[in-house]
């Protein structure tokens, strides 16, 4: 128990010395901050950009695509194929007709907000189902498009990151005009990011003929898509890959999430390595200014672990505040913080926010703790075995 009240004592005494080394100190909890704004910014990019993605998908609904097909982008299934999924056991019908949306996909040009420049918008041509198949998709501002119409209903992300997207607008692609009727959201998914027509009025515009890429289907339940995978894999008028929503959503953002992750982690060693130094700097500071301090304690019954653990909280202490003020800003600065960028499997734009998420918050005060336990290691070691008889006749 003494030797517990001894160490607090001393770790009181420590902190309550910190004003009288407030630059060194400073200058610790900068470099942690740093590291932790960093980490923090850099990875709720990924973060971000996953919960977009994977939020459209849903367990109870099957997307079908060509087999072989990495995206819907080249894939290709005739109007018999869709037939034929429509009729597959394990899809949910509305009395006779099947819960499904048989779409088209295609890019277009549509300028950004904050560049002016060119960016790749997917335009998607769906079925009368495709409100129905998708979880949280409402529309929120003007109308549905009427079929056979150059009428287009945009997301709320994409209206918010590119011109000429307004309710009521009109925008030409290629050599056609359409209107801009409506706006719906979708949660903040991957939805929000395109923009959609009658499936059969893109087919003519872009020339498919007949042609789709792929089918959405509500299924009778989460297990009903090994009955809907079997059923077509024994058909031998189709040949296709089924999976579900979240399945593929998750495939289509492990590319982009990954390579983000690549290059996060790396930074933020290499950030630490420098906070490392900066702490050590400082508890460096902190012990030879303290030096005839500690000798004087240690004269007093004050054993070496009791310096050396004082020490260390120390040092841990600056990085924790240094951890919390850079998970601070990173919060206040990134989270919500909409961009877009480049989904390369689709090569369209996804809209999607910043998400400083409390996982992430929590994994930068780690490593803000790891910091601080390095950089006050080594000055911990050299106050406790600090020669008390050379010290105190410096007195």
């Amino acid at each position: 128990m003494r030797g517990l009240q001894r160490i607090l004592a001393m770790t009181l005494l420590n902190i309550r010395n910190l004003p009288k080394r407030i630059g060194s100190s400073i200058v610790a909890i900068t470099g942690v901050a740093a590291v932790v704004l960093v980490f923090a910014a850099v990875l709720s990019m990924a973060k971000g950009f996953e919960r977009t993605m994977i939020s459209a998908g849903s367990d109870d609904t099957a997307i079908i695509m060509r087999s072989g097909s990495t995206s819907e982008l080249n894939s290709g299934l005739s109007n018999d194929q869709v037939l034929i999924v429509a009729d597959a056991p394990g899809v949910l019908k509305d009395g006779d007709t099947s819960v499904m949306s048989a779409e088209l996909y295609v890019v277009v040009d549509v300028k950004k907000r904050t560049s002016n420049t060119d960016a790749n918008v997917p335009f998607r041509g769906v079925q009368a189902g495709a409100f129905d198949v998708r979880k949280n998709v409402k529309l929120v501002e003007g109308r549905m498009f009427e079929p056979g119409k150059n009428e287009i209903v945009v997301g709320r992300s994409a209206q918010q990151e590119f011109l000429g997207l307004e309710t009521g607008s009109t925008i030409r692609f290629g050599q056609s005009v359409w209107d801009v009727v409506g706006t719906f959201e979708a949660g903040g998914s991957v939805s929000e990011s395109e923009l959609w027509t009658d499936v059969r009025v893109l087919q003519g515009a872009y020339r498919r003929g007949n042609s789709f890429q792929s089918v959405r289907v509500k299924l009778l339940s989460t297990d009903s898509l090994e009955e809907l995978d079997a059923a077509l894999e024994a058909d031998p008028r189709i040949s296709a890959d089924v999976m579900s929503e979240k399945e593929y959503y998750s495939g289509q953002a492990k590319g982009l999430s990954d390579f983000i992750k690549i290059i996060g982690y790396p930074l933020t060693i290499l950030m630490s390595i420098g906070a490392v130094f900066g702490a050590l700097n400082s508890m460096y500071t902190s012990v030879s200014v303290r030096g005839k301090e500690i000798a004087t304690l240690r004269a007093l019954g004050f054993g070496p672990v009791s310096v050396l653990i004082s020490t260390m909280v120390e040092s841990t202490l600056l990085a924790l505040i240094g951890g919390l003020i850079g998970g601070g800003l990173a919060f206040v600065v990134f989270n919500g913080l909409q961009v877009s960028t480049l989904n390369g499997p689709s090569f369209s734009q996804v809209v999607f926010d910043f998400a400083v998420t409390g996982d992430l918050l929590v994994n930068g005060l780690y490593v803000a703790l790891i910091i601080g336990a390095f950089g006050g290691l080594f000055p911990a070691i050299r106050a406790a075995r600090l020669p008390v008889a050379q010290a105190l006749r410096e007195l």
